[in-house]
């Protein structure tokens, strides 16, 4: 343990959680950066980042900046041994960066220099990829570009989705910081430069991304669909209604007119590029989640 290790933790997601719990347990984390407060819902309601949440329950000061390019005061004034992130959402400056004397250590849901940015994994899913991992990196003023200490990675199994993914990942960042913690306070870490030219880039998911295309490749829609489950998920339109898809099967099939549906009591399938997606699970948008058959059966009523 490195009690005597004063450490800034700023992260923002649920995914932050396994490294913070961690650093909590090693270290002494004196302050935890996260991003503002979101007001959410009709009754506009107040929600904290699940990062404050932890750090309210471990009597942790917490700080908010809207932008910490030039709101970093606070943490000037605490003088970090170390400062570690973990999906917080904002770039740190330069002058950030130079304040902790172990410097700024990042961890990050893929190999880099493979997707450097903010959805790693949902494009390691969309892209088909049979492996993914976490980094553990020093922090510099680009997006992901620091030198490595440590990677870990993992398989992706076939009916793993982002959730699953996420959670998995989750947990080998934290065991591959708190692996490589004394390294990093005694300054030995073995600092391996990315190789800029094999890097590719996982940007923001955006709502137009969320439509299935039904004249792409089947994969390529199932890929979609556990890209996005369970959020924000994917969908399609029959008759002006969104349809989100959380499970689905493709059958190849030749000869296909893209767009036309096979509906009998029991399979609901879409005809796509190269055969037949058959729905198992959705959520018609203002309805809850059902399976093929009670849709079907909604239909005949």
């Amino acid at each position: 343990m490195h009690k005597n290790i004063k450490v800034v933790f700023m992260g923002t997601p649920d995914f932050s959680i396994s490294v913070l719990e961690m650093l909590i347990n090693e270290c002494n984390v004196v302050l935890v950066v996260t991003q503002p407060d979101k007001v959410v819902g009709r009754k506009k309601e107040i929600k904290f980042s699940p990062i404050k949440e932890l750090a309210i329950k471990n009597n942790i000061e917490v700080f908010q900046p809207s932008k910490i390019k030039t709101d970093f005061e606070r943490i000037k004034d605490i003088k970090p041994d170390l400062i570690v992130t973990c999906a917080y959402g904002q770039i740190l400056p330069k002058d950030l960066l130079e304040i902790p004397r172990l410097g700024c250590i990042n961890v990050h849901a893929s190999i880099l220099p493979k997707y450097r940015g903010a959805a790693p994994i949902q494009w390691s899913l969309l892209n088909g990829d049979s492996k993914t991992g976490v980094s553990l990196m020093y922090m510099d003023e680009g997006m992901d570009t620091g030198d490595i200490i440590a990677t870990n990675s993992i398989n992706i199994d076939t009916n793993d989705n982002v959730g699953s993914l996420h959670d998995k990942l989750s947990i080998l960042g934290a065991n591959l910081l708190k692996d490589n913690l004394d390294n990093i306070i005694n300054e030995t870490c073995n600092r391996i430069k990315q190789d800029d030219n094999k890097a590719t880039y996982a940007p923001m998911i955006t709502r137009d991304m969320e439509l299935i295309d039904l004249s792409d490749k089947g994969i390529n829609i199932i890929n979609k669909i556990r890209a996005f489950n369970p959020w924000p998920l994917a969908y399609i339109k029959i008759d002006n209604q969104d349809i989100k898809i959380i499970e689905a099967e493709f059958k190849q099939k030749e000869n296909t007119e893209i767009g036309k549906l096979l509906i009998d009591k029991n399979n609901f399938g879409i005809e796509v590029s190269d055969g037949i997606i058959y729905l198992k699970i959705i959520k018609p948008v203002g309805k809850k989640q059902m399976d093929i058959k009670s849709f079907i059966n909604g239909l005949k009523k």
